[in-house]
């Protein structure tokens, strides 16, 4: 690997580590020669991702932590700094929300959305900040969303509000801390299959169509896709990226709304 990329002799956290994307970015920074703090509520998935990097040579700590709770937080900090005593790389996947229309939405809904996408996130900056402030360098990773900059509607308001509060914080910790050697940048996924989203194509086919009409690369993501993004995001090799929302969306946010994926013939 190009000493670019090389995580060896650093300590990565990713929240979400059981499954999905934050598996798949546990891993890759595990690939590059980073340890791994492995967070999640799912103490047997943390618990079995860790294994797997621990079979790749590297250290690997699950913490079971509750993203909501600032003192799980902070716990899982203390951890770390008994473990490791550093931290240079951080990926906040987890969090999750209340999908339901906005005139029916209890507002506790929205709190509880909020608290785990974007309360949790700034918890976890801030306490990771600090340490990374001392060391002089550091990079964070806030999964956001497409919902983070459009709407997607579908009872989504919950989750999009907060996501818009996750990609301005992404800035604004950026602008604040990026002269101080701490990055801080947002991924922006569209579609990415899930056992959540399977469960709705499941429950309604229509959907998958729906959805794909407006992917130009005509499938949906998957967890793996975020794995280069990750590496590249925790490196060297982005030394001079920071305060960004990179969009993992296979060509859907660049397109028209009324255009259509190209795979239609049209006479000229």
């Amino acid at each position: 690997m190009s000493s670019m990329f090389d995580l060896t002799g650093r300590v990565s956290l990713v929240s979400g580590a059981a499954s999905g994307m934050g598996k798949a970015v546990a891993m890759a920074v595990a690939e590059a020669g980073s340890d791994v703090v492995l967070a999640d509520i799912n103490e047997a998935g943390a618990q079995a991702t860790a294994q797997e990097i621990e079979a790749l040579g590297r250290r690997a700590l699950p913490v079971v932590c509750d993203i909501s709770s600032p003192e799980a937080i902070r716990a899982m900090f203390a951890k770390i700094d008994e473990t490791f005593g550093q931290i240079d790389f951080v990926a906040n996947i987890a969090g999750e929300a209340v999908r339901k229309k906005p005139e029916v939405i209890e507002l506790e809904e929205v709190e509880w959305t909020w608290r785990n996408i974007v309360y949790g996130r700034f918890c976890i900056c801030q306490e990771a900040g600090r340490r990374m402030l001392k060391q002089g360098r550091g990079s964070i990773i806030n999964l956001g969303s497409l919902a983070s900059i459009t709407a997607l509607g579908r009872g989504h308001i919950a989750y999009s509000m907060a996501m818009g509060a996750v990609v301005q914080m992404t800035r604004e910790l950026s602008t604040e801390w990026s002269g101080r050697g701490v990055r801080v940048n947002s991924v922006l996924p569209a579609q990415v299959l899930n056992p959540g989203l399977q469960e709705r194509i499941d429950s309604d086919p229509r959907i998958k169509d729906r959805f794909l009409s407006g992917i130009p690369t005509g499938r949906f993501g998957s967890s793996d896709d975020i794995k280069g993004l990750a590496v590249f995001l925790a490196s060297d090799a982005s030394s001079w990226i920071t305060g960004t929302l990179i969009p993992m969306d296979g060509g859907n946010l660049a397109m028209n709304a009324g255009g259509s994926v190209g795979t239609e013939v049209f006479a000229e």
